[in-house]
């Protein structure tokens, strides 16, 4: 099965584009495919615990639970390092399921298996 790779830039400034990107995610994930969320930007406060709460829209699902459901499926999350660094946000202090690493950890994990990619 193909690996999914989930590229978001976006953080709390626009919780409905990280809603679809852990939806996204969350159903690769639950599917059993090999998934892994590369944040950057503002996305990498997705990755300190406690952070990821809100709710963005009526009917949408809070996003702490997504980020559970995600952690449970398997999936994992590269923060970047430069960007954590840059927002001063310690890097051995992210959830479980996150490392602070890069692009060429990005690749390493992709390796030269097929992967579809999405980019929010």
């Amino acid at each position: 099965m193909n690996k999914a790779a989930i590229s978001v830039t976006t953080g709390l400034e626009d919780p409905e584009k990280v809603t679809v990107a852990l939806l996204v995610a969350v159903g690769a994930a639950e599917s059993g495919r090999p998934t892994l969320m590369f944040l950057t930007k503002e996305a990498v406060r997705l990755a300190v615990p406690g952070h990821a709460r809100a709710v963005a829209c009526d009917g949408c699902p809070p996003l702490d639970n997504l980020m559970q459901r995600y952690a449970a499926a398997g999936g994992t999350m590269i923060a970047c390092g430069i960007c954590l660094d840059a927002k001063g946000i310690d890097g051995d202090d992210l959830v479980d399921n996150a490392t602070k690493a890069g692009s060429v950890q990005l690749w390493e994990w992709i390796g030269d298996d097929p992967a579809t990619t999405f980019s929010f």
